[in-house]
């Protein structure tokens, strides 16, 4: 993993140790991608995030939009244990489930108990895991969301096959050093795939640190 991280309250004992991750990048962002859901989420059902991570976002997202059901997500059972714990430190198990276990390359999603679903969330994902994550994330997306959901990317991407920036190309070198299966994507392949699965590109918007909102509606059929 390439973000930097930290447990919060950590002690001696294993017992009382808070379980909470700590990524530093997700109170730089949180404010700004509030801000893009604020305009692009529907009002009601059910919002999905794929690889949740930390679960500071999606914590965060639902004291804000508190009219929203939240259902975060990680393969990963330390995220799922940090998710849950956000939960309760915000006093939020109204608005956010419990964590569940999805694999974004998977077919078979644990989402049968998930009602009114009319979103899904992924950032900063598609470029830290393999093209097959993306590709997973758009097929599952495009079998679950109903006509008109929401699916919400945020991260780095190319434009035309260019980065914005060179820190961006800087940074998709380190991913690939890394794993050479990582790497930042080209918004164009991932739009393309997208259409594949029925999605519709409705808008993308240039975020701080060369990182871009992107925003799909899934098609009637």
């Amino acid at each position: 993993m390439v973000l930097a991280l930290t447990y919060i309250g950590m002690t001696n004992s294993n017992e009382n140790a808070d379980q909470r991750l700590d990524y530093p990048a997700t109170s730089r962002n949180r404010e700004v991608i509030l801000d893009v859901l604020r305009d692009c989420l529907p009002e009601q059902g059910t919002v999905l995030e794929i690889a949740s991570g930390s679960g500071q976002h999606i914590n965060y997202f639902a004291q804000h939009l508190p009219q929203l059901s939240w259902q975060p997500s990680d393969p990963e059972p330390a995220a799922r244990a940090s998710i849950d714990a956000w939960r309760l430190a915000h006093n939020v198990e109204k608005q956010v489930q419990p964590a569940v276990d999805i694999d974004a390359r998977v077919d078979i999603w644990s989402i049968a108990h998930i009602r009114d679903l009319t979103a899904i969330l992924s950032i900063n994902m598609i470029h830290i895991s393999p093209w097959a994550a993306t590709r997973g994330l758009l097929r599952n997306a495009g079998r679950v969301l109903p006509p008109g959901g929401v699916l919400y990317l945020y991260g780095p991407f190319k434009v035309g096959g260019v980065h914005v920036a060179q820190s961006n190309a800087d940074f998709d070198l380190s991913l690939q050093t890394d794993n050479p299966q990582w790497g930042v994507r080209n918004l164009d392949d991932v739009a393309e795939e997208a259409l594949k699965q029925n999605f519709q590109l409705m808008k993308t918007v240039r975020m701080p640190a060369n990182n871009f909102s992107v925003i799909f509606h899934r098609k009637d059929e």
